[in-house]
């Protein structure tokens, strides 16, 4: 079978979207198909960071597109980004063969409407991936205006290209709910979460000693926060804990990752003089399970108005390795239903966005019981979500759609 993969970030970037589609387009190679790749040629976080235009790895055919790369400093400069984006895509795209299955992700946005557009054109199926539902995340992060003539244009495109679908991979059920209420039908919904990346991700006891050695940690309680910094995460309620907990001898906090909020943290840290805060750019893949591992508790943080249009994954390699967490959202989400599932006393704490006294009185209580090593029960849980289970399964279902 001949599979394209759609997206802006690839191998060898490190942002989850080019985890997760390098991921499945190896176990896709893996299984025999034909594998070709269109994504951005330069770095998500870093625009100056740039890719080969084209060449061949592992035996999947890259095509990387041209952007003019200026960044995520201010809106005209993401929507300029963009279009150059699709003007370069649908370059490449027309000098493509036909695919029998197309996988679009949904950086940037709109682009799966671009792969069923190529489908249409060139026969073949469109499956796509959401990771984010667009243009309601605009919208609720406050880019964009509700009704506006931008909003109702995207998502008439958006709907255009989900009624063309012949699946359709929504990674929680509340996302599943917003696609049935766009008039989805609930047959074409592939429910399915992000696996952890249980091939890399495991807890390295050695590599946790290093890193907190590395940064001057060894005697702390590390509170981490590791991934996108983004308004989807707001991380107000962590950083006024981390404020309040400013004298407290042993609580540190480490931000580790990228996005358009992680200056936001860097200034407040600055502006009130902060020496219990932390931060570390994207860590390679190489040191993701030394990085995460070095945490005595990590953060999980949700917006009320983004459940089911984002999916935090950082909770599966969470699980994976056995490390205590917080969350920080509203009572229903994902993440709620996955500390459902967990009875482990001083291992998964919650609490909502804007109780900064409920986040300190659990982060204080927290490093008074200490790290106490990696939970077995939780690590037995996350094998529900593992790479090799999950991606096998996404796979049988594009092969399914290919037939």
């Amino acid at each position: 079978m001949r599979i394209l993969l759609l997206n802006q970030c690839f191998y060898p970037d490190h942002v989850a979207t080019a985890q997760y589609l390098t991921d499945l387009a190896l176990g896709l190679k893996e299984a025999g198909h034909e594998v070709t790749v269109v994504a951005s040629s330069r770095g998500y976080d870093s625009p100056l960071l740039r890719f080969p235009i084209k060449e061949s790895w592992r035996g999947i055919d890259i095509h990387r597109i041209w952007t003019l790369g200026l960044g995520k400093k201010a809106k005209w400069r993401r929507y300029v980004d963009f279009t150059s984006f699709w003007i370069s895509a649908i370059w490449i795209l027309l000098r493509l063969p036909r695919f029998d299955v197309t996988v679009c992700l949904t950086s940037p946005p709109l682009i799966s409407a671009l792969g069923t557009f190529f489908a249409l054109l060139k026969g073949g199926k469109t499956v796509p991936w959401i990771m984010d539902l667009n243009p309601d995340e605009a919208v609720a992060a406050g880019w964009l205006r509700e009704g506006s003539f931008p909003v109702r244009t995207m998502d008439a495109i958006q709907r255009w290209s989900f009624r063309r679908a012949a699946r359709i991979i929504a990674l929680d059920r509340f996302m599943s709910k917003r696609l049935i209420d766009k008039g989805v039908s609930p047959e074409v919904i592939y429910t399915a979460p992000p696996w952890s990346h249980d091939d890399v991700v495991r807890f390295d006891a050695e590599g946790r000693g290093a890193f907190r050695a590395a940064h001057g940690l060894t005697d702390k309680f590390v509170v981490m926060y590791s991934g996108n910094h983004s308004p989807c995460h707001p991380l107000d309620t962590l950083l006024e804990a981390a404020l309040s907990l400013r004298e407290h001898v042993r609580l540190h906090f480490l931000f580790v990752g990228g996005g358009s909020e992680f200056e936001k943290v860097q200034a407040f840290r600055e502006l009130h003089g902060l020496a219990n805060i932390t931060t570390l750019g994207y860590q390679p893949m190489s040191g993701l399970a030394a990085s995460l591992s070095a945490a005595d508790l990590h953060t999980v943080v949700l917006g009320a108005a983004f459940v089911g249009l984002v999916h935090p994954c950082k909770i599966y390699n969470i699980l994976a390795l056995g490390i205590p967490f917080l969350t920080i959202g509203p009572d229903e989400s994902h993440l709620r239903d996955l500390a459902g599932k967990l009875s482990i006393d001083g291992f998964c704490w919650n609490a909502k966005n804007g109780d900064v006294s409920e986040v300190v009185r659990l982060l204080t209580q927290a490093a008074e019981i200490g790290f106490c090593g990696p939970s077995v029960d939780a690590q037995k849980l996350a094998k529900e979500f593992s790479l090799s289970s999950l991606r096998f399964q996404m796979i049988q279902m594009l092969e399914e759609v290919g037939k």
